[in-house]
C-alpha cells in the first residue's frame, strides 16, 4: 500500500487551519494550501486515507484554473515548490504535486453550485416540490435527468454539518445584489466551459461546487475547482437517466460504509485495503481522462 499523507507537520511555518482534506498555512503574505489524502464521508473524516488523493485533487484543480483564466482570475501564485519561500524548500517531499501557494483572499460566505443534471440533494428537493432552490423545473423529470439549461443553486457555508441550499434572493441578502449576480454569472460560465471540454473526453459534469474570494476588491476563484470532491463526474457511455449514476469519486467509500452498522458519527470506521485501492484507482482514472 502506497504511503498516505493524513496530516502535515511543517514545524516552522504558521499553521492556520485544518479542513476535511486541506491543511492551510500562512507564509509571508501568502497562504500555502496542502491537499492531504484524508477522505471524509457523511461529514466524518475517516481514520485512513486514500493514497495519492491529495495530488489528484491538486493537479485537477490546477488544470481547471488554467482553463478558466479567460473567464475569471484565480488565487494561484505558483505550484512549483522551488518558487515557494525558502522556509518551505526543505518540505519538498511533502509539498510536491499536492500544494499551492496562493493569494490571501477573503472567502465569500456562500458556496456556488451549478447543476446541469438532477442528482443528489437537487433530486431530493425536486421530488418534494418540483423545484430546486426556488427554481421551478419541468414536470416529469427523473433522477439524473439532464436539465435544459444549467441552474445556479447556492448554499450557505456550514462550519459543521451540512451546508443548506438557499435561493438567489437569500444569497443577495448575504452578499449584496451586485456580488450575487457576479457570482452566479461567473459560476455558470465556468461550468458551461468545463462541461463542453469534459464532454469531448467522454465525461459528464453533472454538478459542481465552486468557491470565490475577494482579493483587492475583485472576485477570484479560490480553494479547489472541478475536482471529484467538489463535482459529480459520470461516464457518457454508461449514462442512463432514471437512476443514480456511477461517479468518479469516493462513492465506493460511501457505498461500503452504508453496508456497516455505523451511525455516521465520529469516529468513523477504518476502510479495508480493497476499498482504499479501488477508490485510489478511481481518482487516478478521472485525472488521466480530464488532463489528457
Amino acid at each position: 500500500m502506497a504511503q498516505v499523507l493524513i496530516e502535515t507537520d511543517l514545524k516552522d511555518v504558521e499553521f492556520l487551519r485544518r479542513g476535511k482534506v486541506r491543511d492551510v498555512y500562512e507564509v509571508d503574505d501568502y497562504l500555502l494550501i496542502v491537499a492531504t489524502d484524508r477522505v471524509s464521508a457523511f461529514d466524518v473524516v475517516l481514520p485512513n486515507g486514500i493514497p495519492g488523493k491529495g495530488r489528484v485533487l491538486t493537479q485537477i484543480s490546477i488544470y481547471w484554473f488554467n482553463q478558466m483564466s479567460d473567464i475569471i482570475e484565480n488565487h494561484i501564485i505558483t505550484t512549483d515548490v522551488k518558487d515557494y519561500p525558502k522556509v518551505l524548500h526543505k518540505y519538498k517531499d511533502i509539498l510536491e504535486g499536492r500544494s499551492m501557494l496562493v493569494k490571501k483572499a477573503s472567502p465569500m460566505p456562500v458556496e456556488c453550485i451549478v447543476r446541469g443534471y438532477l442528482s443528489g440533494s437537487g433530486w431530493k428537493e425536486y421530488k418534494k416540490s418540483g423545484a430546486v432552490c426556488g427554481i421551478r423545473l419541468p414536470e416529469g423529470l427523473v433522477e439524473s435527468s439532464r436539465l435544459d439549461e444549467p441552474i445556479f443553486t447556492p448554499s450557505t457555508k456550514a462550519e459543521e454539518g451540512h451546508d443548506i441550499n438557499i435561493n438567489f434572493d437569500k444569497m443577495k441578502k448575504i452578499v449584496g445584489d451586485e456580488k450575487a449576480v457576479q457570482l452566479r454569472d461567473s459560476s455558470l460560465k465556468v461550468y458551461e466551459k468545463a462541461r463542453e471540454l469534459a464532454e469531448k473526453k467522454g465525461i459528464i459534469i453533472a454538478d459542481t461546487k465552486m468557491e470565490f474570494g475577494l482579493y483587492n476588491d475583485k472576485l477570484i476563484l479560490i480553494d479547489e475547482l472541478l475536482t471529484p470532491d467538489s463535482s459529480r463526474f459520470w461516464s457518457m457511455k454508461d449514462y442512463r437517466p432514471g437512476k443514480g449514476q456511477d461517479s468518479f469519486d469516493k462513492q465506493i467509500v460511501r457505498d461500503y460504509l452504508l453496508t456497516l452498522d455505523w451511525n455516521q458519527t465520529y469516529p468513523g470506521p477504518k476502510l479495508p485495503d480493497e476499498i482504499v485501492e479501488k477508490t485510489a484507482a478511481r481518482y487516478r482514472e478521472i485525472l488521466a481522462i480530464l488532463t489528457a
